[in-house]
């Protein structure tokens, strides 16, 4: 990292939000059990995803809910990450990063997550986190009022990231 870095704030980066997804694929029984244990898992009351078009095969009908969802700011983004990391033993791939630094991880059974139980009465279900980086004051370019341009050297770059990532967690990068 270098000194500029080092003494300006604003171009630290940090994790924007983390986004916890669990597609079912269905409504009913099955969605309101995914929702139960994600917001169990996560201390957030879970918003339905519908179906954006109808699938025949699977019996998916549009605008059907099929999907939950929940997205984590601040202080509870940084424990869940590092929650999640536990579970892929701190190791992530290269692959996972993307352009704009941000990393996605699929976990398969939530029970892996430390500190969750298994309840019969709910099941298993896989998830997909998604966390988005970004520096700080980069919000001007998304915000309602006074949107502005944020220049291209303010951009996060995927090494930043790698390098957040790294330090923040002490997870190891696999090429």
């Amino acid at each position: 990292m270098s000194q500029t870095t080092m003494a300006n704030p604003m171009l630290q980066p940090r994790i924007g939000k983390v986004v916890v997804n669990i597609c079912v694929g269905k409504s009913g029984e099955p969605l309101k059990k995914a929702m139960t244990v994600l917001e169990k898992l996560v201390g957030q009351k879970p918003c339905q995803r519908m179906a954006k078009k109808a699938v025949r095969d699977w019996g998916i009908r549009m605008n059907e809910p099929i999907a939950c969802i929940v997205t984590l700011r601040g202080q509870k983004a940084i424990e869940f990450t590092k929650s999640v990391l536990d579970v892929v033993d701190n190791k992530l791939s290269r692959s996972c990063f993307d352009t704009n630094g941000n990393f996605s991880i699929g976990i398969k059974e939530h029970i892996e997550i430390a500190g969750v139980r298994y309840d019969p009465s709910l099941g298993i279900f896989g998830m997909d986190v998604c966390v988005a980086m970004e520096k700080l004051g980069y919000h001007v370019k998304r915000r309602r009022i006074l949107k502005a341009h944020v220049g291209h050297r303010h951009k996060l770059q995927p090494e930043e990231a790698v390098e957040y990532v790294k330090r923040t967690f002490g997870t190891e990068i696999v090429e």
